[in-house]
């Protein structure tokens, strides 16, 4: 087995096609065939099923693949490090719960590197796919939050997928709205203040759990609420509908639509609905070598949360 065939079974997996993948890595299609066939006969197992229409993972192969990406991405990260680099192009991805502050830290990320250089990625994508994500090498990072409601259950799925969590800061609960929302005047809001507007969540797919929302209190009784996909569908049904979503208070004006269009207000929990604290980190493969550009991301991460005013997000920075 060889780190080359290993990135041959990863390129033909995201191609879905020999012909795509043997283009993309600059070989002759047989010779790509070839390889693979030697594969598959040394391990024993049939990565590929082979169809007129292309290619697709057998069980055998979906099992096989994130195994090899870790490996090659360890490759790869080795050569960052130690590596005569050459022309060879910087690979880094991150996949993250709808964050700002991780998109701005991202952004700052890929300052620092030639864009001739590197094919980065960001995905602001579902709880499950955060963990799923990394836990295949698919992203080398993920970032999300743990408190005492889903802490259990995302450890669990953490340590079955050899992950480890790394906090970054503890945020207080949020209010998010309009700056126009009848309640953006108040210095608290309760949950009871709340029911007469829509409450905005974040969709978690077909098997979505409370354990995976985004939000705090999932498991409460809401009147009225709205799923959605994605941040910019958030902030205009705050705006068109009065409507708010639970955050950490962490707000990146600048990513976030016009300054000061949004504003986060302290959520005043009572015994039926109590919100404890949120815990974000970012979560890793367990030994596994970070690249430079990961390394540079958490850098930012760090630097930007180090700058937030506790007055104005409620979070209490890690010392």
């Amino acid at each position: 087995m060889t780190l080359q065939q290993l990135n041959y079974v990863i390129a033909i997996s995201e191609a879905g096609s020999l012909n795509k993948a043997a283009d993309k890595l600059y070989v002759a299609q047989p010779s790509l065939t070839s390889a693979i066939r030697e594969l598959e006969n040394e391990i024993g197992v049939t990565i590929f099923n082979r169809t007129r229409r292309g290619v697709t993972l057998t069980a055998e192969g979906a099992a096989f693949l994130p195994y090899a990406r870790q490996v090659y991405s360890q490759y790869l990260n080795l050569l960052d490090i130690y590596g005569k680099q050459g022309a060879r192009r910087q690979q880094f991805a991150v996949s993250t719960q709808h964050y700002s502050f991780a998109v701005k830290a991202f952004v700052e990320m890929t300052r620092s590197f030639d864009v001739a250089e590197y094919e980065f990625a960001i995905r602001e994508t579902r709880t499950r796919a955060v963990l799923e994500d990394v836990a295949s090498s698919r992203s080398e990072i993920g970032i999300l939050y743990l408190n005492d409601f889903n802490r259990k259950a995302l450890e669990k799925l953490m340590q079955a997928g050899n992950l480890v969590f790394t906090h970054l800061v503890d945020c207080n609960p949020y209010v998010y709205l309009w700056r126009e929302h009848p309640l953006a005047q108040k210095k608290t809001i309760t949950f009871e203040e709340l029911t007469p507007y829509p409450c905005l969540s974040f969709e978690q797919g077909d098997d979505s759990s409370f354990y995976f929302a985004e939000e705090l209190l999932s498991t409460s009784e809401y009147p009225r609420i709205i799923k959605c996909c994605d941040r910019a569908t958030v902030l205009n049904l705050m705006v068109g509908l009065s409507a708010y979503t639970l955050c950490s208070g962490i707000i990146c004006e600048e990513l976030n639509g016009n300054g000061g269009d949004y504003i986060a207000i302290p959520y005043a929990a009572d015994e039926n609905n109590p919100a404890g604290a949120m815990e974000i980190g970012y979560i890793t493969r367990r030994s596994s070598i970070m690249s430079a550009a990961g390394i540079r991301y958490i850098e930012e991460m760090k630097k930007y949360l180090a700058g937030c005013d506790p007055e104005k997000t409620g979070t209490q920075l890690a010392k």
